[in-house]
């Protein structure tokens, strides 16, 4: 047991890494892990989402500490997050486990293409807005990140960062900035929803969450001097790995 503990410990400070390099809260790398640990999906995607509370909610406090947040920003885009996150807490409870980790396959998939997307818009700054209500933009964004938060244990910052940029026609940092303080509203609502469920290890999630906290603060002052593009490439590999992991999982 006290192996598995520290597994968790490392696996939290790498999911912390990855959230200070790329906006994300790691998830995809916990809940792997959990499973591999022969945790349910449940529990693991539950405990996942209480690591990520701690992970954010760190980096969250800084960014306010700055003065770079945006309160009314940050709670438009996290309110309907709240909800959506409860409607994927839902399907985690009632649908079959080969089905959610093969949609967590897919998810990983996809966030190989979100995050060339990001860094594509990163390039530019800022790009033009489509044009949709400001208010329904906030709607549409941050009701798919709670809802991701709520099925994959995930932040939902992978996707919440290029749809602010696209909707809101937002800078990336102001966009990531904002994006950490939605995945905290996220976390917790979905944390909240797998607690009623019974799915939270607290001892793993808090370990997870504790080496996350470290894994930021290391990113934010040593990794950034790493070439970009090995660090991005270094990524969509274990990224193609991790979804080869999940499909073989769901095939089972």
């Amino acid at each position: 047991m006290a192996d598995n503990y520290l597994i968790l410990l490392i696996t939290g400070v790498f999911s912390g890494l990855l959230a200070g390099l790329f906006g994300i809260g790691g998830g995809t790398i916990s809940v792997a892990i959990l499973l591999n640990l022969g945790y349910s999906y449940g529990e693991s995607v539950a405990t996942s989402s209480l690591a990520i509370v701690f992970t954010s909610l760190g980096g969250t406090i800084q960014n306010w500490r700055l003065g770079s947040l945006k309160w009314q920003r940050v709670l438009l885009l996290g309110l309907p997050g709240i909800f959506t996150a409860f409607i994927g807490v839902y399907l985690v409870k009632y649908s079959p486990k080969h089905l959610l980790e093969a949609a967590f396959g897919c998810f990983l998939l996809l966030n190989i293409y979100l995050t060339n997307l990001k860094q594509n818009l990163s390039q530019k700054e800022s790009v033009s807005a489509i044009r949709l209500h400001p208010n329904l933009a906030c709607l549409l964004t941050g009701g798919i990140a709670g809802f991701l938060a709520g099925i994959f244990g995930i932040g939902g910052g992978a996707i919440m960062v290029p749809l602010q940029m696209i909707f809101l026609a937002e800078k990336i940092k102001i966009a990531i900035v904002t994006s950490l303080g939605v995945v905290l509203l996220n976390s917790i609502a979905a944390c909240f929803a797998h607690a009623q469920a019974g799915h939270i290890l607290y001892l793993q999630g808090i370990i997870l969450g504790i080496g996350g906290s470290l894994g930021v603060q290391v990113t934010t002052r040593f990794l950034p001097k790493l070439p970009d593009r090995l660090v991005r490439i270094t990524f969509y590999i274990f990224l193609l790995l991790m979804a080869i992991y999940f499909f073989i999982r769901a095939c089972s």
